[in-house]
């Protein structure tokens, strides 16, 4: 019988994202706790000490991991989804009113607007630009913009336009909303632009490194999500294109293929050039609000997880800024509903292992049905293999 009495006790920290369509952030992380503690008590080790950080990246749920780290509740106020409907949207404030924080997907979100038929050159990020507007009224020195779950891909220019910007055509009208207007752009009006939007600091936090246009696009790749048939999707890259020679005549910089122009159709290529604004890892964003470095400066053992664990993953999801974050010489072990790295390019993102939740063949609402319980499963198979090796050795 192993003595456990003078076992140092095992740090585990619990990091996931959220699983998209079956479990929250935090859901996950209750799950994967669960897990562990199944594992210490069939191991004899109930000492395991669990410290539960649920993470984001830079999409559905960062508001909610960086209020929360604030010690704020979220403020809600009236704007529009992507199709221009009425809806109410959280932002948060910071504590001492310096920074504002929105979550685009709260206004933009492409789950808004499932009840309507797919609509992908007519949507747009102006209520985005709403939430902008209702900060900057409250004279904030700093808005973190997050911005992935986009259901639009405009560029940018909705929000820009609910700051006042107005994107004219030859004749000098205004262009319609929306990514379908992008080609006809002739000309940029900044004399309406809201005063304080050029004296603030812009912090977009994006989870894709994917250019503005061509095959690894905006409109190529995540516009068929969004509702983009074949057609939607040339006509889309198209205009983006063109805004981006527009923005280039006006500003000289070329955002065509800046690693992340690309996230959330094309946002970040007006507000780079025309508000200065910086791209910053959505992951990396939320880690640092968390202070999560110095939270597993002491693990023994990290645990993170996502709904996939792919190629994507390696380009700023939570899993791989996770592992970079950790200490040196600390496994990171990462639960997901799907693995699709291999082992030497797991390692190579700085994951120790990757396990999927799925046991054997099953679909995917399968997997979403029984999630919480597969999570847990899964963690503590995980969990069991490292407190034994680490006990016995």
């Amino acid at each position: 019988m192993h003595d456990h009495s003078a076992v140092k006790p095992l740090s585990i920290v619990i990091a996931p994202d959220s699983f998209k369509g079956s479990l929250s952030a935090a859901d996950a992380a209750a799950a994967m706790a669960d897990g562990a503690r199944d594992a210490g008590l069939a191991l004899g080790r109930p000492d395991l000490r669990l410290t539960l950080c649920p993470m984001a990246d830079g999409g559905e749920g960062t508001l909610d991991a960086i209020a929360a780290v604030w010690g704020v509740e979220p403020s809600t106020m009236l704007t529009v989804d992507a199709l221009g409907r009425s809806r109410q949207a959280r932002y948060a404030t910071s504590a001492d009113g310096r920074t504002g924080l929105i979550e685009a997907a709260e206004s933009n979100g492409l789950s808004l607007i499932a009840d309507a038929p797919p609509q992908p050159q007519r949507a747009d990020t102006f209520g985005v630009g709403l939430l902008a507007r209702q900060l900057l009224g409250q004279r904030v020195d700093e808005i973190l913009l997050c911005v992935g779950g986009s259901a639009s891909t405009d560029g940018g220019t909705g929000l820009l336009a609910g700051l006042g910007v107005r994107f004219l055509d030859a004749a000098g009208a205004p262009v319609a909303p929306g990514g379908g207007g992008l080609a006809r752009i002739a000309s940029i009006d900044l004399a309406g632009l809201h005063p304080h939007a050029r004296a603030v600091r812009w912090r977009i936090a994006v989870d894709v490194n994917n250019p503005l246009c061509g095959p690894a696009g905006a409109a190529a790749v995540f516009g068929p999500q969004k509702g983009a048939q074949r057609h939607d999707v040339a006509e889309l890259d198209a205009g983006l294109a063109h805004l981006a020679a527009i923005v280039q005549g006006e500003t000289g910089e070329d955002m065509t293929d800046r690693p992340g122009a690309g996230a959330a159709g094309g946002m970040p290529a007006t507000l780079v050039p025309l508000l200065q604004a910086k791209l910053v890892s959505g992951s990396t964003l939320v880690a640092d609000a968390m202070g999560l470095a110095r939270t597993m400066a002491s693990a023994d053992l990290v645990l993170t997880g996502e709904g996939s664990f792919d190629s994507q993953s390696l380009g700023g999801k939570v899993a791989v800024a996770v592992a970079r974050l950790a200490p040196a010489g600390c496994p990171v072990v990462v639960i997901a509903g799907r693995v699709a790295l291999s082992p030497a390019d797991t390692a190579a993102s700085g994951v120790t292992a990757a396990f999927s939740i799925a046991g054997g063949p099953a679909t995917l609402d399968d997997l979403r049905a029984h999630a919480t319980e597969r999570v847990r499963e899964t963690t503590a198979h995980a969990v069991a293999l490292f407190v034994h090796s680490r006990t016995f050795r």
